[in-house]
């Protein structure tokens, strides 16, 4: 399976998409487990004990699942849902569901995103929109990163007049390790076309995305 690289993708990106497909890891699922057994040695368990028997075994089908975006395509992803359609307002799907996990600690980023764009004679699924978002997020990532390549796969699928991505989350490996911070949010953008060039249609933006939410 090979992954569709957008052109306005910067070859950084291109190169970390490309591999994440195409260099599929050499080693069995038995090894996997075998590893998982090794570090709950290290930190001083039995994984023999009742408890532990299965955990290996769980924590690479579960690490499987959580990274399963490097698998996807955005091909496949899409499949066939780019329209042709006579718009020119904003279209904004705002406060989804981001679940990722960090490259550095792998442990989960918490948050939402949300994803505007402005049409240049085409338009993508609404749902699209938040298989895109999962597709990268389901990665091990850094929140920069992961704006800038849902950003940078609209501007290519639909070169659009524009595009603006914002992300809030939450950082495991903030609040539970380190600095040991509950409740810091880092907020990151990407904004492409218009969004970058127009400071009202920006304003606009960020207007309806401004909204007092529960989730913080």
């Amino acid at each position: 399976m090979t992954l569709s690289i957008c052109p306005d993708l910067t070859s950084a990106d291109q190169r970390l998409s490309t591999l994440a497909i195409e260099q599929q890891p050499t080693v069995t699922e038995a090894e996997m487990m075998q590893a998982v057994r090794t570090l709950l040695i290290g930190l001083g368990e039995d994984p023999d004990r009742e408890g532990l028997k299965d955990t290996p075994k769980r924590v690479m089908k579960a690490l499987q699942f959580l990274t399963k975006g490097y698998h996807e395509s955005l091909d496949e992803l899409l499949n066939g849902a780019v329209f042709t359609e006579n718009a020119n307002e904003m279209v904004l799907v705002r406060d989804i569901d981001i679940f990722s996990s960090c490259e550095h600690h792998i442990l989960p980023i918490i948050g939402r995103a949300h994803v505007a764009y402005i049409p240049n004679g085409k338009v993508i699924g609404l749902s699209k929109i938040a298989r895109i978002c999962e597709m990268y997020a389901r990665r091990l990532q850094v929140q920069e990163r992961l704006t800038v390549q849902i950003a940078d796969a609209l501007q290519g699928l639909l070169k659009p007049q524009g595009v603006a991505v914002v992300i809030e989350a939450t950082h495991m490996c903030m609040v539970m390790r380190g600095v040991q911070k509950p409740g810091s949010w880092t907020v990151t953008s990407a904004m492409r076309g218009v969004f970058a060039e127009d400071v009202r249609t920006r304003q606009e933006f960020m207007n309806l995305i401004r909204h007092n939410s529960n989730f913080h």
